[in-house]
């Protein structure tokens, strides 16, 4: 290289710290107050309210290119971004099952983008925390310690990674090397008619298409029927398809029902299926003393997908997959470049975490799981789901005992559904109904709940997967959905 060409280092070379760090701390502490004060006045606030337009504009400034004092990007935030909130923090939030979060957590959080590390793997300590955390998952759940797991961003790629190591096992060939193409008779998945849309979108990222996904009836408590289950599988033989996996549901979006996981685990053993479950909903529900037998069975699956960030409320992001057999889990995804090659000692003669998953470069989730664990203890966290379950039961005899309200599904944990019914009104006017009473339940920052249709009947959906849900929150939310619905009856029927 010509030497006259080279680039040169500027005469001042810049960095990102501070030129201040007294400064900084001050700063700092004032977050780590507003913080505080922020999740100690959650109650105080709405549930979740509509940004007015002058704010929205802030979003719609042009590209940064010159400084900006911190305290002023800081008043910016506390002004324009911590008002208006998804909500999924405060204690009526019941919209979608996700998880509340928690405030060592966050200290967690923090902490590892202080430290900075990529858990692609290596020697180090954050990679000794990411194996220790899927180690307490396994024995969570009652997995061998001999199983193989890894942490990735939440459920929809935990059921991927569990999917993609399905059908590699199943394939009859090597997927990795030949493609899809090369499997000799068409993979078929089988999954009640509740299954979460996310393992729609795996099979088709595993190039087997969404037809390769057979829905399969569920009885009256809304779980896999396992004669039509079956008579699915034989139907799929005749035809020359190849059954490869089944998978259970342990914990189902709409209602919270759970598949009969043992009889699952015996017919995917009987028809030499993988047996795959999603537990992103009541996996963790195995550590719950009281209700801890209603997915007995999954310890029995080949792959299992949870979510840490919904009944461990854990901030976003964190799921986790577990695999049994370690070895069919590595050939799934492990790949080995010169770059990042072992050595007998040194930085790189760790686990190389990556060859779990798609993740090369893989953030610190795990601190915030394994803080959080530390300060509880798991005994806690499983009294919690108890606690949210007994809720969801509570909730359940607060409908059945209001003349105006009706279930429109069994409650199997702690998902509620219902809806508001009044005489006369039925049908499209009375769907109308419910989902002005979601709306408006909304936007005047009381609740946040969703609306779903359960064998084809619309209705409203209660997902109580929060640690700070008290009684008087159930209370309140019958009052006022019997109150809005009244109004708005009352209002449809004068028009």
């Amino acid at each position: 290289m010509d030497v006259s060409r080279r680039p040169r280092i500027a005469p001042v070379e810049e960095s990102l710290d501070p030129s201040d760090w007294t400064e900084l701390r001050a700063l700092s502490h004032r977050i780590a107050d507003d913080a505080i004060a922020y999740l100690r006045d959650v109650r105080e606030r709405p549930v979740w309210q509509e940004m007015p337009v002058g704010v929205r504009a802030t979003f719609e400034t042009e590209l940064p290119r010159s400084p900006a004092p911190l305290a002023e990007i800081y008043r910016e935030v506390a002004e324009n971004v911590m008002p208006y909130p998804m909500g999924n923090i405060h204690p009526r939030f019941w919209s979608w099952y996700m998880g509340s979060s928690n405030f060592t957590g966050a200290l967690a959080d923090f902490l590892a983008a202080i430290q900075g590390s990529n858990l692609g793997g290596g020697n180090h300590a954050a990679a000794l925390i990411d194996n220790q955390v899927v180690s307490w998952c396994k024995e969570m759940i009652g997995f061998p310690a001999s199983a193989s797991g890894t942490l990735v961003s939440g459920g929809s790629m935990a059921n991927l990674i569990g999917l993609t190591v399905a059908r590699n096992a199943k394939a009859g060939t090597d997927v990795r090397e030949t493609g899809v193409a090369a499997i000799e008779k068409p993979l078929r998945f089988y999954a009640s008619d509740q299954v979460h849309s996310c393992h729609r979108k795996a099979l088709e990222a595993l190039g087997l298409g969404n037809r390769a996904l057979r829905r399969i009836p569920t009885d009256a408590d809304l779980r896999i029927d396992l004669a039509s289950l079956q008579k699915a599988i034989a139907e799929d033989r005749e035809a020359g398809f190849r059954p490869a996996c089944v998978i259970g549901t342990a914990g189902t979006v709409n209602t919270g029902a759970i598949d009969d996981l043992e009889a699952l685990a015996d017919l995917a053993a009987q028809e030499d299926l993988w047996f795959h479950v999603d537990g992103c909903i009541g996996a963790l529900i195995t550590i719950a003393p009281k209700n801890s037998y209603r997915v007995t069975g999954i310890e029995r699956a080949d792959s299992l997908a949870l979510d840490p960030h919904k009944w461990l409320h854990a901030p976003f992001e964190i799921g986790c997959v577990l695999v049994r057999d370690a070895p069919a889990h590595h050939r799934s995804f492990a790949v080995t470049p010169e770059y990042l090659e072992s050595t007998p000692r040194g930085l790189a003669s760790g686990p190389w975490l990556h060859e779990y998953g798609l993740q090369t470069t893989r953030g610190f989730r795990a601190l915030k799981v394994w803080m959080a664990l530390k300060e509880h203890g798991v005994e806690k966290f499983g009294r919690l789901i108890d606690q949210n379950i007994a809720q969801g039961c509570y909730l359940t005899d607060l409908i059945e005992a209001e003349p105006l309200l009706e279930l429109v599904a069994p409650t199997t944990i702690n998902i509620v559904c219902y809806r508001y019914r009044s005489d006369g009104i039925d049908g499209e006017a009375l769907k109308a109904i419910n989902t002005e009473i979601m709306l408006r339940l909304q936007e005047e920052g009381t609740a946040a709940i969703s609306d779903t249709t359960v064998h084809g009947e619309h209705c409203l959906r209660v997902a109580i997967n929060n640690h700070r849900t008290r009684q008087d929150d159930l209370d309140l939310l019958v009052r006022e959905t019997v109150r809005l619905g009244h109004e708005i009856a009352r209002t449809t029927t004068s028009t």
